[in-house]
């Protein structure tokens, strides 16, 4: 019996990328050989962008427009070609038709690969469909792309490649590009309101001799000049409040700081802080202008202060709540840590509530912040400023009058986690340089997250602190919040990553 003959497969195979890397630079080849090579052109005068034909198609229609982008798609219709053009803003579709752009530019044209960035004249028009179009009488080819994009339906959906080559992602993924403006418009009103109160942005060291304004791990480099080692800045709160003592009275930062500690969803070791400083002021000041900004962006940005995150509502509608720790313990849980003086009987009223303090969970205030951290953080999704923290965690913070065992102090919460925190700050440079020795004492204990002493900063306050409001706001989870991000990587544009 003859053996059953199988069908080749005559299917052609896909080239693989070796291939199309080669055809790209076999194309480049080709241009440089007859001395069009495009890495020369410098350069291009553009008359519009690809939103100014949309939102203004009436007017523009029949006019001659010059634009410049990022071949996005090709679509071959024979004699005429259609292509979608990106620009910043956005993209615009270009019709090329062998008649209007003549045989030797129109096969040049079919050579170009997706990718390629040109510039081009043509005529604004809207074809039989509806689309508004660019009706090209000329282009030039002023970079040419090595590399083929990713498949244009699907995307650059890899996460851990999106981030690691967030220029890829831009180009793609025009949602992700939205992200980032939206991150650049959020940054520019919390300037414009603030400026338009008299506060002055300042910038202060990013290299310090000295750790402090935060607990947290630092990360260490070395001046060589010097023989010194320093610190990346975890804070730049000490600096400003110098300022404040040198008559400035409103100030703010908005800059990087550098936190030596672990990553999640919520947490890079470099981010973007506000911090702000204002004389003659408490910390109740401070509420009322963390309400302003956030309302202030949501309204601008979004159009209204009523949002979604993840799928869960959250109002931003000012007044928020506010309420003291140990009130919203006692909401939560029903456990009064007014009514316990002693460490024994703080750990057992801990302990009754399904909390289990540790080894360094030392003292009633540690014990107090330890149940509000398990207990109450969580359910916190509407604004929540959170008053009066225990003086053991709040090293800066000025003591309430009527209760030396708390601060004046606050820290915001949205959508069950921390967005801001804020002091009534301490100016009495005999009780700061005694908290100072507390945290010495716990570096020596091995605890490298406390914090130094500063006695440049003890005589700044020898000369005379005002009554001072400070904030600070972490920038970037606050825009998790406006842009519905689920994590921080997506809206830092080069998040810190470990090397392939």
């Amino acid at each position: 019996m003859d053996e059953q003959r199988i069908p080749m497969d005559t299917t052609p195979s896909e080239p693989s990328l070796a291939e199309l890397l080669q055809v790209r630079r076999d194309k480049l080849q080709e241009l440089c050989d007859k001395g069009q090579d495009p890495f020369t052109q410098t350069v291009f005068e553009r008359t519009a962008l690809s939103s100014d034909i949309h939102a203004n198609f009436e007017a523009m229609e029949g006019q001659t427009v010059r634009l410049a982008g990022r071949i996005l798609s090709k679509r071959d219709m024979g004699k005429a070609f259609f292509s979608d053009l990106s620009d910043r803003p956005g993209k615009i579709q270009l019709y090329i038709k062998i008649d209007h752009l003549g045989e030797e530019a129109y096969a040049s044209y079919k050579k170009l690969d997706i990718g390629d960035i040109i510039g081009v004249e043509g005529t604004v028009f809207r074809t039989r469909r509806g689309e508004v179009s660019v009706d090209i009488v000329s282009y030039v080819l002023l970079s040419k792309s090595l590399k083929p994009l990713p498949e244009k339906w699907h995307g650059l959906t890899d996460i851990d490649s999106r981030y690691r080559q967030r220029y890829v992602d831009l180009i793609v993924n025009q949602d992700v590009r939205k992200v980032f403006e939206m991150r650049s418009s959020i940054l520019k009103i919390i300037r414009e309101t603030l400026d338009s109160k008299g506060f002055i942005e300042v910038e202060t060291p990013v290299l310090n001799t000295i750790l402090g304004g935060a607990t947290a791990r630092p990360f260490v480099t070395h001046h060589n000049t010097l023989d010194l080692d320093m610190y990346m800045r975890i804070a730049p709160e000490l600096y400003l409040k110098r300022l404040i003592v040198g008559g400035l009275e409103k100030v703010y930062e908005i800059g990087r700081v550098f936190r030596n500690e672990g990553m999640s969803p919520r947490h890079n070791p470099e981010f973007t802080l506000l911090e702000l400083y204002e004389a003659y002021t408490d910390y109740h000041g401070m509420m009322d202008i963390t309400e302003e900004i956030f309302t202030t962006c949501a309204s601008k940005l979004l159009g209204t202060t009523e949002l979604s995150y993840q799928g869960e509502a959250v109002s931003l509608t000012a007044p928020w709540k506010r309420i003291t720790m140990i009130d919203s313990i006692s909401e939560v849980t029903g456990a009064d840590f007014n009514s316990v003086a002693s460490f024994e009987d703080s750990v057992a009223l801990a302990k009754s509530v399904g909390v289990h303090p540790g080894k360094t969970d030392d003292c009633w205030g540690k014990i107090v912040n330890l149940v509000f951290e398990e207990k109450v953080e969580p359910t916190l999704q509407n604004p929540t400023f959170i008053c009066d923290y225990p003086v053991e965690v709040s090293p800066l913070a000025k003591r309430k009058a009527d209760d030396p065992r708390l601060t004046e102090r606050f820290e915001i919460f949205i959508i069950k986690r921390e967005m801001g925190n804020a002091f009534s700050e301490l100016n009495d440079p005999i009780d700061q340089k005694g908290r100072f020795m507390a945290q010495v004492k716990l570096r020596e204990e091995g605890d490298d997250e406390a914090q130094m002493m500063d006695d440049d900063y003890i005589q700044a306050l020898e000369y005379g602190l005002p009554p001072t409001g400070g904030l600070g706001i972490g920038i970037d989870r606050m825009i998790m919040l406006l842009t519905d991000a689920a994590t921080i990587r997506d809206v830092l544009l080069f998040p810190t990553m470990k090397p392939l």
